[in-house]
């Protein structure tokens, strides 16, 4: 017979947590599943966030996108930069065109530290019209404190020039991509498939589309490829229309000839789009047996200044091993600080062996390299914030004339998403 004391302690009733392992492991497994599902949403808003709007901090940094546990906690990256902060910039774009541009992090480390420490805060690379856009590049060319450069090519690439002065018909005679091809819509879906990935990234891009159109090298020139006056204005229009359509606005369009040097008597407003199609003003130009900068860009300079105010991007440039070399590269800083419309410029950083024409590295010597250390370290280089006030002159508003001189130069392009070197003589 049970005594009274043994019977109340069956009657009373357990606590839950020693009812037994079962109750207890479901509770464990539920409290894991909340943090794991805390955890993945970390995750996913961390992937989704540095694919669209990485924390900016500014230019000429390394990464600045917060971590995991500080998405996990509510806080996130400053705003995305707007491309008004870009076009007037507070000092001055270091840029730079190297073999594994924007994706390489180890590459931009070893420039800085072959330009003395100091980091790039552009970063170039090229695409041709028979490769898909990589948004990725954008959000690779943030994460290293780079503005983001593409050299956007229409046509599917070409073989390197094997001398100056000699132009392989294959890399200008190309039906598929002729100027009128692109009026009428031939890559309409490309063009705006591109557009609308470059919209979703959000971040500002300077796109140099069709650049150097004043030579012979290249397809989209209007004296070759069955080309025609006119063309040139015409198709960039078209495709600036498109990427207006796909809501691509962060891009900052950059009409880029050559130095006018190898063909002075072509004429560079008849192939200008007009000031409602562009943002800034590029040049393609190197020192070839030059002493001075002055030398190499000035008439270029003189004649743009006619029908246009926009700010100006040295979107290559370098200087060829020559008796004049140190010279130009000792003289290209202090020439760069006189003229406050140069908001820019991109060295090339690649030889023949990496696709250019020649060695244009600035390491391509101890004396050059100790030369452009020193010079780079006398500009005050962006920080990719908002300017006070915009750095360069006013726009003016020209007529923008539509038709085109007649092209004839001497060029050498290299192969697909390499540089061309037109501005040699």
């Amino acid at each position: 017979m049970s005594s009274p004391s043994r019977k109340r302690r069956r009657d009373k009733k357990l606590h839950w947590w020693s009812r037994g392992t079962g109750i207890r492991l479901r509770i464990w497994m539920a409290v894991n599943a909340v943090l794991l599902s805390a955890l993945s949403y970390g995750v996913y808003m961390a992937v989704v966030s540095n694919a669209q709007e990485t924390g900016y901090t500014g230019l000429g940094g390394g990464p600045s996108s917060p971590g995991v546990l500080e998405r996990i906690k509510g806080k996130s990256g400053p705003v995305v930069p707007t491309k008004d902060q870009f076009l007037h910039p507070d000092g001055v774009y270091f840029g730079a065109a190297t073999l594994k541009a924007p994706y390489d992090a180890k590459e931009v480390d070893q420039l800085a530290t072959d330009a003395g420490g100091i980091r790039p805060t552009m970063a170039s690379y090229f695409l041709t019209w028979d490769q898909k856009f990589n948004p990725h590049s954008i959000t690779a060319a943030y994460a290293h404190g780079t503005l983001p450069v593409l050299t956007w090519e229409p046509w599917k690439g070409g073989d390197q020039n094997p001398k100056p002065d000699v132009i392989l018909d294959s890399n200008v005679v190309q039906p598929d991509y002729r100027l009128a091809n692109i009026i009428a819509g031939r890559y309409d879906a490309y063009v705006t498939e591109t557009a609308e990935a470059i919209a979703a990234a959000k971040w500002p891009l300077v796109l140099r589309f069709a650049h150097e159109m004043n030579g012979v090298w290249y397809p989209w020139a209007e004296s070759v490829n069955g080309n025609r006056k006119g063309d040139y204005v015409k198709a960039w229009r078209h495709v600036h229309d498109l990427f207006d359509k796909a809501g691509a606005t962060n891009v900052i369009w950059t009409w880029a000839p050559n130095i006018i040097r190898p063909e002075p008597h072509i004429k560079l407003k008849p192939l200008y789009p007009g000031d409602a199609y562009v943002d800034w003003v590029g040049m393609t130009g190197y020192g070839v047996r030059e002493r001075t900068p002055a030398i190499t860009f000035g008439a270029t300079l003189q004649q743009i200044r006619t029908f246009t105010r926009k700010a100006i991007l040295i979107g290559e440039t370098g200087a060829q091993i020559d008796k004049y070399q140190m010279q130009w590269v000792n003289n290209f800083f202090p020439w760069l600080q006189r003229h406050p419309e140069i908001v820019g410029f991109v060295w090339m950083e690649k030889d023949r062996d990496t696709g250019a024409r020649a060695n244009w590295r600035f390491t391509s010597s101890p004396e050059e390299k100790q030369a452009f250390q020193a010079g780079l370290a006398t500009l005050r280089l962006t920080t990719g914030q908002p300017a006070t006030k915009p750095t360069t002159p006013p726009s003016s508003t020209p007529s923008t004339a539509t038709g085109a001189g007649t092209s004839a130069g001497t060029g050498a392009p290299g192969p697909a998403g390499s540089p061309v070197t037109g501005s040699t003589p």
